[in-house]
């Protein structure tokens, strides 16, 4: 599956079954930015993030857990 900034559900879903222990309430974007390039399957430019787009991927998390 190919991840695009836009894709916030599917990313957070990701993002719950690989830190399953972290509170995103907790997580600098910063380091979530790093999680989303990190994940297998993202395919998107990298500098296309912003603010956001990271509040939105933290706020499907929230709702994810």
């Amino acid at each position: 599956m190919s991840l695009q900034w836009i894709d916030s559900r599917d990313i957070a879903i990701e993002l719950v079954e690989l830190y399953p222990e972290v509170d995103p309430t907790q997580v600098r974007f910063t380091d979530l930015r790093d999680w989303i390039i990190a994940l297998d399957g993202f395919d998107d430019d990298i500098d296309h993030c912003n603010e956001k787009i990271l509040e939105a991927v933290q706020m499907c998390w929230i709702d994810e857990q």
